[in-house]
């Protein structure tokens, strides 16, 4: 039985969280493009808490079993991030809080800063890693100040952005569970900066 629980804590998280990031990241991102009606707040709400949410904080906590502090400190960050969002939503919609857009725009850009210092370390694993984190620090700015300043031409673009975010961390997630499955090496993900394959 041993064998079997060393087995399963021996499987890599990350795909997981990267997925659970990703998928829910494309649905929010997809409306503040414009591509989706905003009334698609509704629908990103439960995906948040079920899969952004909880399966990234899951991450974390495997991840912390594996020794991965980026791995644990980023995976719980966004799955709290989530929490945060549906839970934000859910109270503002009930007229439990008021959620100014001032406020909002000043967190979003809080989650910039908080992710351009994450991107720091992320440039060491791989290419594709690096890349999420580039263009995640890049959505939460432009989101932040389309709340910040009143301009839905800054939100649309941070709904791009977004999209190729979701884009790398899904591609990301889909190379780790690939690798593992057919071979190391089998999709590449680029070399980090400063380290070997």
């Amino acid at each position: 039985m041993s064998a079997a629980i060393d087995k399963a804590l021996a499987a890599d998280p990350a795909p997981l969280g990267l997925a659970a990031f990703a998928f829910t990241t494309f649905l929010l991102s997809f409306a503040n493009a414009g591509w989706l009606p905003s009334a698609t707040v509704g629908v990103v709400l439960p995906l948040a808490l079920a899969y952004g949410g909880l399966c990234q904080l899951l991450t974390g906590v495997f991840e912390m079993r594996k020794g991965n502090t980026f791995g644990f400190t980023a995976f719980c960050s966004y799955g709290a991030f989530w929490l945060f969002y549906a839970l934000l939503q859910l109270l503002a919609g009930m007229k439990m809080v008021e959620a100014p857009s001032s406020a909002v725009g000043a967190a979003l850009v809080l989650w910039g800063i908080f992710t351009l210092y994450m991107w720091i370390p992320a440039m060491t694993t791989n290419m594709a890693l690096n890349l999420t984190f580039l263009f995640l620090w890049i959505t939460f700015f432009a989101l932040g100040a389309g709340d910040l300043l009143l301009i839905p031409l800054l939100t649309n673009a941070g709904g791009y952005l977004g999209i190729i975010t979701a884009s790398f961390a899904s591609f990301t997630s889909f190379a780790i569970v690939t690798n593992s499955v057919v071979g190391t090496g089998t999709i590449p993900l680029g070399r980090g900066i400063h380290r070997k394959e």
